[in-house]
């Protein structure tokens, strides 16, 4: 049996699947404040009267990252950076708390000069600080100044990131922000995982517990301890494999999923997702971390809706729950139950909340519902146009490849999330392209957590007239010979990751070689060859729960 829970920003899902069918599912208001509280709860209603020994894995999307970030309760983090040469940045305007070094490492890992160890000892300004972060430019070529660091503070910080492990890329600007929010969320993510843990061992549970990642994979508990900022936009990550275990989408194609505060919208393009070219952007910052292509906007059926300057104006805030479930203030979900499109809370309290928005505008509140339903709609199809017309004008990034010159021309739309059957019509007249719903879409969060694979990238680099070889993601370092060829590198790439997927207790995982480049150099008559290669365990589902599941 699989368990898979997805924290949203108004309710949390989950779901219990055995050999391909869905037995039980459970869809709770979020308490922000009870957070732990509410998945444990979630948890315990799945696993009733199941024998504990029967859960085979446990997958989890959460929102604890994300919304530290977002909403800036992070720690304070003691950045200590290591330039080189090439272009200088400028940290200070979106960094506190930073020490530069001197000294640096070239492009290829030579130690070109060493810092100055006495400017790590002379940090007594930061000792409130207890996170830290240690960036040295080409530390993922050579780490052991970054090593170095880490093990003479390891005693002075309780979260410590240093630069060369949160990816094999190279991009020093986005290896800073990563490795400054990775030790920034360090402790709340800790915290989390500890009251977890403590929780699955009072019921007996001893199935592995994997995180949702931004690539729509998964990650050990162990790993995400390592690096929670894989963890951030989990949320979407799950929207998508949600709806990929639902429809077998082949064609240029939008995702759709609208929930309770947001509503992120996704591509395809000839059925495979976009991702992110570089890593994904969260408060401005741009990072290494890897993640599906997707935007979200502040409109979800429990977005807030006033009238502004005689329009209606609806969302970004979700005040308070719809007015039919005795919130505060009128809503889309109560536009939608006020014209009886859907049977939730009180139908006279929906009513109320929206003919106070009519007062105004001296109409009635059908009149108002349907021009609520209306503007929602024409909202996303607008943001739908705007992100076609960014995506179209560059190449596209996949998950295998990059296409150059081709354009997403989206013959269907797929939604999900609460509100979506009844709403399908309205965006189906609005985009005027075939919409459609899978079934169990309320829910569709949770099974696409359920049901995603733990993934990997690895970057290999080889220095053949250095002797030298890194694989950052792998932490290995290590010496190779002078006749080390392109292939040999390829078959040690693929002989990482087939032991790390045995880690993951997953045989036999098909490994992909993304690029596998070799370059000839000469230094001083000597020559050498500069060996560049990615793979991956790509981001795909255990199964999938294809059928006869599409509604509308």
């Amino acid at each position: 049996m699989l368990v898979g829970i997805d924290v949203g920003g108004t309710n949390i899902d989950g779901v219990l699947i055995e050999n391909k069918k869905i037995i039980k599912t459970s869809k709770k208001p979020l308490d922000r404040d009870k957070l732990f509280e509410t998945i444990k709860s979630t948890l315990l209603e799945l696993l009733e009267g199941i024998d504990p020994a029967k859960i085979e894995r446990i997958n989890l999307s959460t929102t604890i990252s994300t919304n530290a970030i977002v909403e800036d309760k992070i720690d304070r983090v003691l950045m200590i950076l290591q330039g080189g040469p090439g272009i200088k940045n400028n940290f200070e305007d979106t960094l506190e708390n930073i020490v530069y070094i001197n000294g640096y490492v070239d492009h290829r890992g030579k130690v070109v000069k060493d810092f100055d160890p006495k400017i790590i000892k002379d940090l007594k300004g930061y000792k409130d600080l207890r996170a830290l972060g240690v960036v040295s430019k080409f530390s993922t070529r050579n780490p052991d100044t970054e090593n170095l660091i880490g093990k003479s503070l390891e005693d002075n910080f309780d979260y410590i990131s240093l630069g060369h492990t949160m990816s094999g890329q190279l991009n020093y600007p986005r290896r800073v922000y990563t490795t400054y929010l990775n030790s920034a969320v360090s402790r709340t993510f800790s915290n989390f995982v500890e009251m977890l843990e403590k929780s699955l061992i009072e019921r007996g549970i001893t199935a592995p517990v994997f995180i949702l990642k931004a690539d729509g994979g998964t990650m050990t508990l162990k790993d995400s301890l390592k690096k929670p900022v894989e963890s951030i936009l989990s949320g979407p990550a799950a929207s998508f494999m949600g709806i990929s275990a639902l429809e077998n989408t082949r064609s240029d194609s939008i995702y759709i999923d609208i929930g309770g505060t947001t509503t992120d919208i996704f591509f395809l393009v000839d059925g495979l997702p976009l991702y992110e070219e570089k890593g994904i952007e969260i408060n401005g910052l741009k990072t290494l971390v890897k993640g599906i292509y997707s935007r979200s906007i502040g409109l979800g059926g429990d977005s807030s809706i006033e009238i502004k300057e005689g329009r209606i104006k609806i969302g970004p805030e979700r005040k308070d729950r719809p007015a039919a479930l005795l919130g505060k203030y009128p809503t889309l979900t109560d536009a939608l139950v006020s014209l009886d499109l859907l049977d939730l809370g009180n139908n006279d309290l929906a009513i109320k909340a929206i003919e106070t928005l009519g007062e105004n505008l001296k109409v009635n509140y059908q009149e108002i519902s349907k021009e609520v339903i209306k503007n929602f709609t024409s909202r996303i199809y607008e943001k739908v146009r705007e992100l076609l017309e960014e995506i179209n004008s560059k190449p596209l990034f996949t998950v295998k490849e990059v296409l150059e010159n081709r354009k997403i021309l989206p013959e269907e739309i797929i939604l999900i999330g609460g509100p979506a059957k009844v709403l399908r019509p309205f965006v189906e007249e609005g985009f005027s392209i075939r919409t459609r719903v899978v079934d169990h879409y309320e829910i569709a969060n949770a099974i696409g957590a359920c049901l995603s694979r733990p993934t990997l990238d690895l970057n290999l680099h080889a220095d053949t007239k250095r002797r030298i070889l890194s694989i950052p993601e792998g932490n290995i370092y290590k010496e190779v010979s002078p006749s080390f060829t392109l292939e040999n590198g390829i078959d040690l790439v693929r002989e990482v990751l087939k032991d790390r997927a045995k880690d993951f207790g997953e045989e036999n995982r098909e490994v992909e070689i993304l690029e596998a480049n070799s370059f000839n150099m000469v230094d001083n008559y000597i020559f050498g060859k500069n060996i560049r290669i990615k793979g991956q365990l790509r981001p795909e589902l255990i199964y999938n729960l294809w059928g006869d599941n599409i509604e509308g």
